[in-house]
């Protein structure tokens, strides 16, 4: 089964999910694919019911991520499996056997850091009790039963760990998953139409990016873009031959996405 497309949804306001799942279910009656979906604008709305702040941990070297202390951690778990039962339930609206890979299926699993070193009021500080992670391991296990059986599998960004779920990047996670079961194409859907050299500028976008242009092309990526390429060169180096950044807010996102309408990736 080496024809496996993984699709990383963004979770952010503006992603049109039901779209996605239209195109998504298009495609998996072709091929088999597997689905990580991010929870941004599900997190900040729970969040904002339940008067839990908002905040962010930000690395000396510039790195941007969702605090999630513990009871953050909680509403994100809540968050994740709300938007995974979502897309699953849209995608069996459209005819296509789907199975959420969530509670003790999760097949992500990662490390948490005892420490995390955040400037905080303009001064490095050390913090304790955040729950985020980098992937360790992916248990390819559940994802190829459901592939086998005709589904396809939709995974959150959590990863299993000692000290329970852990928040962690959707774009890396999905570059994770997508080595780990050997994908032969993963795409990254954005809010925008991929990479540009000199942001927003039409003119500067990159249609394609090899080998010799990985270093430059995280130097042309800012915000949030900058994940995104990370987790392209990721998914390269474990080995899945094409990666696309593409834009998540047309017709037929992922479609348009293979057909060339994004920022191609290969090294």
């Amino acid at each position: 089964m080496n024809n496996v497309l993984v699709v990383k949804v963004g979770g952010q306001r503006g992603v049109d999910l039901e779209r996605c799942a239209e195109d998504i279910a298009r495609i998996a009656r072709t091929r088999p694919v597997v689905v990580v979906h991010g929870v941004s604008a599900m997190m900040d709305t729970l969040c904002a019911e339940r008067g839990l702040p908002v905040r962010t941990l930000t690395s000396p070297s510039g790195h941007s991520s969702r605090y999630t202390d513990p009871a953050t951690r909680d509403v994100f778990v809540e968050a994740a499996e709300r938007v995974n039962a979502q897309l699953v339930s849209l995608l069996r609206q459209h005819g296509i056997a789907a199975h959420g890979l969530t509670g003790a299926n999760v097949p992500l699993w990662g490390d948490r850091k005892d420490t995390v070193r955040a400037v905080v009021d303009g001064r490095v500080r050390i913090v304790r009790d955040d729950y985020s992670g980098a992937i360790s391991r992916v248990d390819a296990a559940p994802i190829r039963r459901a592939l086998a059986a005709g589904e396809v599998a939709v995974v959150p960004p959590l990863a299993n760990s000692a000290d329970g779920f852990l928040n962690v990047d959707g774009d890396r996670a999905g570059a994770a998953l997508a080595g780990g079961i050997n994908a032969a194409e993963y795409l990254i859907l954005s809010g925008v139409r991929g990479l540009y050299r000199q942001f927003p500028d039409e003119t500067s976008f990159v249609p394609q990016v090899s080998g010799r242009d990985m270093d430059a092309a995280l130097g042309w990526a800012e915000g949030r873009m900058k994940r995104k390429v990370i987790g392209a060169q990721e998914a390269l180096r474990a080995g899945v031959p094409r990666v696309i950044i593409g834009d998540g807010r047309v017709h037929a996102p992922i479609s348009a996405a293979l057909d060339g309408a994004g920022t191609e990736f290969r090294l």
